[in-house]
């Protein structure tokens, strides 16, 4: 992982806090939206959390009054389905040769355009599994799926699971930048800038104790911060996404928002509860993959992701007097511990906010996009999906304004004469060293010869 990411060291037992987001919604007025990722004339509508991106790139909280009426919209957008689709089952088959006819026959220029079945993938709520049908020249991806809605937070998610089903302009990211993932991985951070860093140790070097003006100080010198995503485009809805659920990892750990999860306490309440010695630590939180071996069948046909998908690691940052950092090469018990209690009520958190389960969803599509190409799975199909995977293809997704910069936002615990500024994190998906562990399964090319369909299938999708 880039060690550019994390938290700012600072004197005196202080930590900073970086915070960011946009996650949105782009719905694209027909023949606006221009193809291939140019901005066209599109209506944004922010959800899961309440945060905005002005024409500069910087990023604010969107308040209840703005929310409510967006999300209301969102409502008339989107309308629960109707048939098969609204119903749970435990495996559906997303067939990509289906899907590559469908958008093309649909001949719109932007996926956010297309029906519904077909942008959120018939309600595929994670990717287990991964089938190659050579006598039909396609590749299935298969997992839980049910039917959608828009709920109170905006989010689109399962009628009955509330985790976020997967996009199709997701999907599109994951496949066309499948070379930048293998040179480069997938990153996200948000940074203090050196020179916020240098004024931010000037103004502490000065003060002898702490108060709430000396916080309201903190965040005027370090100013805004810097947002950087690497490996996919950053006017993508994907990585509006790896900004958001990085902002809301750092909001629960700093406090500055409820955990959704009650068995995920903050990481400032860690810190009371266990009186947690407070000398210069630097603890920082990044998500990245967590995937075990993927399951392989002996022909080669047929795979299977296993594992959480995400996990929670921490290690803790100095930075020298230019304001630069580096990693420390150790971690804070404490910190280790908040890690450790968000990897494992990930799934819950993945159902409670929306921007955690979508990232899981990133993550499953990143790594069977790694796994395709790899195993060269197009090939053995004979499958050409030039719409879906081309960056060239006629069909794009609605560009939304880059998120750049936020301001800093800081969260305390007073221990005497002494403040923690909490802070730091990050996200990283390295899919293909989860692509490249498999090991055999005698079971999962069991499971494709089960859900194959007996007759000819003339849609996208089927249970």
């Amino acid at each position: 992982m880039s060690r550019t990411m994390g938290a700012l060291a600072v004197p005196r037992v202080l930590r900073l806090g970086a915070l960011a987001v946009l996650e949105a919604l782009v719905a694209a007025a027909p023949g606006q939206a221009q193809n291939n990722n140019n901005a066209g004339n599109v209506a944004v509508v922010n959800r899961v959390g309440g945060i905005q991106v002005n024409v500069e790139g910087v990023v604010s909280r969107l308040e209840d009054s703005g929310r409510i009426p967006l999300r209301d919209e969102l409502r008339k957008m989107h309308a629960k389905p109707g048939g098969e689709l609204s119903g749970k089952t435990e495996v559906r088959m997303v067939s990509l040769r289906g899907l590559e006819a469908a958008v093309k026959e649909a001949k719109q220029p932007v996926a956010e355009q297309l029906p519904d079945e077909l942008r959120f993938l018939a309600g595929l709520q994670r990717i287990q599994y991964v089938f190659v049908y050579p006598e039909e020249n396609d590749i299935v991806l298969a997992g839980p799926g049910e039917g959608w809605h828009v709920d109170d937070r905006g989010a689109i998610v399962g009628v009955t699971t509330g985790r976020p089903v997967l996009r199709l302009e997701d999907l599109l990211v994951a496949l066309r930048t499948v070379e930048s993932a293998r040179q480069g991985g997938i990153t996200c951070s948000i940074d203090p800038t050196p020179e916020g860093r240098q004024r931010l140790e000037a103004l502490l070097s000065q003060q002898t104790q702490y108060s709430n003006n000396v916080l309201a100080a903190i965040r005027k010198a370090v100013g805004p911060q810097t947002i950087t995503v690497t490996g996919v485009p950053p006017e993508s809805h994907f990585a509006r996404i790896l900004v958001s659920s990085d902002y809301h990892m750092k909001r629960i750990g700093m406090k500055l928002d409820p955990s959704p999860v009650k068995q995920l306490p903050s990481f400032v309440d860690i810190l009371k509860q266990e009186n947690a010695p407070l000398d210069n630590m630097m603890p920082r939180w990044w998500m990245a993959c967590d995937y075990q071996p993927l399951g392989r069948s002996a022909d080669g046909l047929a795979y299977e992701l296993r594992g959480r998908g995400v996990k929670v690691l921490t290690e803790e940052e100095v930075a020298d007097a230019e304001g630069k950092v580096s990693a420390a090469g150790r971690t804070n018990s404490a910190a280790q511990k908040w890690a450790d209690l968000m990897t494992r009520h990930f799934d819950e958190l993945a159902s409670k906010e929306a921007s955690f389960g979508e990232l899981r969803n990133l993550m499953d599509m990143c790594v069977v996009a790694a796994l395709i190409t790899k195993e060269g799975l197009l090939a053995k199909a004979d499958c050409q999906l030039p719409t879906l995977t081309a960056a060239s293809s006629p069909l794009g997704y609605a560009a939304l304004q880059p998120a750049k910069t936020v301001e800093t936002q800081v969260s305390s615990l007073k221990r005497g004469r002494e403040y923690i500024i909490t802070a730091s994190g990050g996200v990283e998906i390295s899919s293909w060293q989860a692509a490249e562990k498999t090991e055999l399964s005698s079971t999962v090319g069991q499971v494709r010869q089960k859900v194959r369909p007996t007759t000819k299938v003339s849609r996208a999708w089927w249970n």
